[in-house]
């Protein structure tokens, strides 16, 4: 796993009166990291009794987008209606090598070479990766898509934070990752106490900083005591050298303890060996890549560190119970084609989204409740 350092540099969005948001839905987005977002931009409008933001949903042709929990949403505008954004987020979900097209690829480029701030939640960043917006750029993720960014995009920094605000990219990873960017965002914006009073709203117990890590799977462990922890560190040895695998014995020597205690650990806790899970680690790397990357078989058996590509199809089909080649035919379709030009002509379209909801807060207790 690549860890980058925490960048220093902010977002470029400023602090003036209205800062309009526009959210690219993508095919099976995920609604939790959709409304995660929106969400403080609505709680910032009623606490302040001000429109500091404004919002619209977009798609590629207007039409309604089903979100991965199978509901739809009726966007506000298409990619090729004109109208005027500081801010566009791409909000990304399951299957998210195939939820995107070269269109929403080119509008972004457009997008951003008009300056607006671009950002993506839950695995919307790999479009702006595909789009070529995240070279030289740090970049957060969600975990399970990780992977296949970090190999196909050389460019991009990936790193496992939970947020990365830099320059003017933002991204996040899953989940309610997302509001903790946006509130960050907020605060940088319109100050600490705005978004602190947002997060109180929201029965928030803080919020999370940029400099926080995704919590992957293998935490469960970190509060079984320091045998657990001691399993904690070999896990993420074994995470970060799949393309080249470490003896056990050499795993003992790191986390300093005899090979026969991490043996009897894996065990006690995983119920395997520790060959036998760093096997399967280097299976799941492989399958994602399989699913999500176009890597040839042979690139993907090195990346993941086994001593040939036959040796790779024998575990592959022994633990997974498929050959290599038939999971990619089973997982992939026709890959994207297409150009796309923006019309030169078309209406700027009103965003009542923020209004309405201004108006409905009135009688809330909050409204107003922070002075600007």
């Amino acid at each position: 796993m690549v860890m980058a350092t925490r960048s220093s540099a902010t977002t470029t969005l400023g602090s003036k009166k209205t800062t309009k948001v526009g959210f690219l839905l993508l095919d099976h987005f995920t609604m939790i990291a959709l409304a995660s977002s929106i969400e403080p931009l609505r709680m910032a409008n009623q606490l302040s009794a001000d429109t500091l933001y404004n919002w619209s949903l977009i798609s590629e042709d207007g039409q309604p987008v089903t979100a991965s929990d199978g509901l739809s949403l009726s966007p506000d505008l298409s990619i090729y209606d004109t109208a005027d954004f500081d801010l566009i987020i791409v909000a990304g979900g399951v299957d998210i090598t195939r939820a995107y097209t070269a269109k929403q690829a080119s509008w972004l480029s457009k997008q951003a070479r008009k300056g607006v701030t671009i950002g993506g939640i839950c695995t919307g960043a790999y479009l702006l990766a595909y789009a070529g917006l995240l070279d030289g750029y740090q970049c957060s993720v969600h975990w399970e898509c990780l992977t296949a960014l970090q190999e196909i995009f050389p460019k991009v920094k990936c790193n496992n934070r939970l947020f990365s605000l830099d320059r003017d990219r933002i991204t996040s990873s899953g989940g309610t990752a997302a509001m903790d960017m946006l509130l960050t965002m907020i605060g940088k914006q319109h100050g600490p106490r705005l978004s602190s009073a947002i997060s109180d709203m929201f029965i928030c117990e803080r919020i999370r900083h940029e400099s926080d890590q995704q919590r992957m799977p293998m935490r469960q462990f970190n509060a079984g005591g320091a045998g657990a922890t001691k399993l904690v560190d070999v896990i993420e040895l074994m995470e970060n050298n799949l393309e080249e695998p470490i003896e056990l014995d050499e795993l003992a020597t790191f986390v300093d303890v005899s090979r026969r205690q991490i043996e009897r650990m894996f065990h006690r806790h995983l119920d395997c060996s520790p060959s036998k899970y760093y096997l399967k680690l280097r299976l799941e790397r492989a399958r994602k890549l399989l699913k999500q990357s176009n890597m040839s078989i042979v690139e993907i058996s090195m990346a993941c560190g086994f001593i040939s590509t036959p040796h790779f199809s024998r575990c592959y089909r022994k633990h997974i119970g498929v050959s290599p080649r038939d999971e990619r035919k089973q997982a992939w379709s026709n890959s994207l084609q297409g150009d796309f030009q923006l019309p030169n002509s078309g209406d700027v379209l009103k965003m009542a989204h923020a209004q309405e909801a201004l108006v409905h807060s009135h009688a809330e207790p909050s409204y107003g409740s922070v002075v600007m």
